[in-house]
């Protein structure tokens, strides 16, 4: 049975069941976008729980990636992969900015240290838990043709005018090792959830080879770009290209400050929190037609 999304219902569901009424999307900074939609990365890495299980659609932010960062991240996964024998990888041929590239499907979400210690999943999985929440994603699928828009902060609604294009352009993409992640509970397709799952840190905690450290410092690295002073240069330079517009059609989207839930103020533990390798929490600003996200719609 399906654990929504892509399956016979067309929308997503928060985590407490009810169905919301958009088509939940996420912006993020590239080469992370593409690799998600690629399936070639499975989890998304977050400061904050993930609001919805089911479809949630990937749009690209306009930062260009320079090719350090791409190789670093292309490196990380080319060695984790190595850990489950994985020995090739067809990564993306072009990371497209400022477009919508497509949609995966989010089946639960849990806290690192769940993450990094469940033998139920592949080694390489286990790898991408690098922050404190981890967006466990399925079933990726791309846009044969990325659809050109704007982004906004956190999880927004896709306007319905481009959610009807875009639904009939996907295509699914087989990834190096997919993978569908048991639930705790088969019968609650909720129940992925941080807080759910049992483990003993000390008999299952990752052993990390010398060029898997190496490549984790690498990818951490190539996050350092999305600093709070980088954030803050692109909010004065796009929102000047904003204002300089006159022909209607908004410039590519803001890199704003840190995105959470959009009706939740932003924890002071966090604003000094470094980037890290599944993608950095920069975010562009904050869309109207955002999710009204409710507190009993939140992971607990």
């Amino acid at each position: 049975m399906r654990r929504g999304g892509f399956g016979a219902a067309p929308h997503s569901s928060s985590t407490d069941g009810r169905p919301y009424h958009g088509n939940p999307c996420l912006t993020m900074h590239q080469p992370w976008a593409s690799l998600l939609v690629h399936g070639i990365k499975r989890v998304e890495g977050r400061s904050w729980p993930s609001p919805i299980t089911g479809r949630l659609w990937i749009h690209a932010a306009s930062k260009v990636p320079d090719p350090d960062t791409i190789k670093a991240m292309e490196d990380f996964y080319r060695e984790i992969y190595a850990a489950d024998g994985i020995t090739h990888i067809n990564f993306p041929q072009h990371y497209p900015v400022s477009r919508l590239l497509g949609c995966v499907e989010v089946v639960g979400c849990l806290r690192s240290q769940e993450l990094v210690c469940w033998e139920h999943v592949p080694q390489s999985v286990r790898l991408e838990g690098l922050t404190e929440f981890c967006w466990l994603c399925e079933n990726p699928q791309k846009l044969v043709v990325p659809f050109e828009m704007r982004g906004y902060q956190g999880v927004y609604n896709l306007e319905r005018r481009i959610y009807d294009g875009a639904v009939r352009g996907l295509t699914p993409v087989q990834g190096p090792l997919p993978v569908k992640f048991p639930l705790p509970d088969p019968r609650d397709r909720f129940s992925l959830r941080p807080g759910s799952l049992t483990f003993d840190a000390s008999k299952s905690a990752l052993q990390k080879s010398p060029t898997i450290t190496a490549a984790i410092a690498g990818a951490r690295a190539a996050a350092t770009q999305f600093s709070k002073k980088d954030q803050n240069a692109a909010i004065s330079s796009e929102t000047r290209a904003d204002s300089n517009s006159g022909n209607g059609n908004p410039s590519s989207v803001v890199q704003g400050t840190p995105a959470y839930l959009q009706n939740q103020n932003q924890p002071s533990t966090f604003r000094s929190t470094a980037a890290y390798s599944q993608n950095p929490d920069a975010e562009p600003r904050r869309s109207p037609r955002s999710l009204d996200y409710e507190a009993s719609n939140r992971w607990h």
